[in-house]
């Protein structure tokens, strides 16, 4: 898992006129929500977290925060909750954090990446993927940042499935072993039907 490094400072002022003052001063308006702990409004450096945030490109990480009070500091672990933008020029307007525990374990969608190019598609199959996500177990520190399987062997009609994948030790898959990850169909049969469809998205939600 990613980790970063961040600083910021409890915020005392509220509601929009405040969050807007605060944005013209080059400062982000957050909250950090805990499990134990009432919410806390914080305020981030907006070229600080905008290069951070870009640095992550959407991927998970774990922010090693520390929170300035005025008499000191506290260290917290935490992760992106909500990211508000601007729909204009995508600039900040506000963040929201979750507090994480390090020592105990969580539930994290991680996405799968598919390298090579299958031999069957060369011979006119279509690659279907069924799964760009898994959900895995483990202490947040030892989930990966994604999970990598090769797919350059797949002819017309072969498939691989979750127990294809490489798993680190420790880390547990919350995906049946025998569920297609991705298939190279005939193009006949390349596009699920609305049926196929409709069962797919109601086992994701199950």
């Amino acid at each position: 898992m990613l980790q970063y490094d961040l600083s910021a400072q409890l915020r005392n002022k509220f509601g929009k006129g405040a969050s807007r003052s605060l944005r013209r001063g080059g400062f982000t308006p957050a909250v950090l929500y805990g499990a134990k702990t009432e919410p806390i409004a914080l305020q981030f450096d907006t070229k600080t977290l905008t290069h951070t945030l870009l640095t992550m490109k959407r991927r998970n990480a774990v922010f090693n925060l520390d929170i300035e009070d005025g008499g000191g500091s506290a260290k917290r672990h935490v992760m992106l909750k909500e990211i508000q933008t601007k729909p204009v020029d995508d600039s900040l307007v506000h963040v929201d954090f979750h507090e994480i525990i390090l020592e105990q374990p969580m539930i994290i969608d991680v996405p799968v990446k598919y390298t090579g190019k299958a031999k069957g598609v060369e011979l006119g199959g279509d690659l279907h993927i069924a799964l760009e996500k898994v959900a895995l177990r483990g202490l947040v520190l030892d989930i990966p940042d994604f999970i990598e399987i090769e797919i350059s062997g797949l002819s017309i009609g072969d498939h691989l499935t979750c127990g294809d994948l490489t798993i680190p030790q420790g880390i547990e898959i919350l995906h049946d072993k025998n569920s297609t990850c991705v298939a190279v169909l005939e193009a006949s049969k390349s596009r699920p039907t609305e049926e196929e469809e409709s069962e797919g998205e109601e086992e994701a939600a199950a």
